[in-house]
């Protein structure tokens, strides 16, 4: 069948998109020596959630913070750490961890540095509005 057969299949399913592997966490945060910063992030377009492979290097830390809106999972893929709650906890590959909205959180890397996994519903596009006469 062509494209207009597979468009039409998908408006059928609502646009679903077809099951698929998006990358290899293992390859990607497997250099220890790699810099900090998002290795990977969910782009898929009409996607429902976020998600991001993020490194923290080794001795780095993500400062506390609050997210108001969203509940975030997080799966540690490399490396240990520190979740930073009142008494810290460890954090070591397969360790998984939700960060309720509204909570202090922050994240404290080991001397091998830490690589996680988030996922979060998608925050809403932000929208630029005019401004009323004055």
């Amino acid at each position: 069948m062509g494209d207009a057969g597979a468009g039409a299949n998908d408006r059928e399913r609502g646009g679903a998109e077809e099951p698929r592997v998006l990358c290899d966490v293992d390859s990607l945060s497997a250099d220890p020596a790699a810099a900090g910063g998002a290795l990977w992030r969910l782009a898929e377009p009409g996607r429902q959630l976020d998600a991001n492979l993020i490194r923290i290097p080794p001795d780095g830390r993500i400062t506390p913070h609050v997210e108001p809106e969203l509940d975030v999972l997080v799966l540690v893929v490399a490396g240990s750490g520190t979740l930073g709650t009142e008494p810290p906890q460890p954090l070591t590959a397969g360790s998984l961890v939700w960060l309720p909205r509204g909570a202090v959180r922050s994240l404290t890397a080991d001397g091998e540095g830490l690589s996680y996994v988030t996922v979060h519903r998608r925050r809403a596009a932000l929208q630029i509005k005019t401004r009323p006469p004055v």
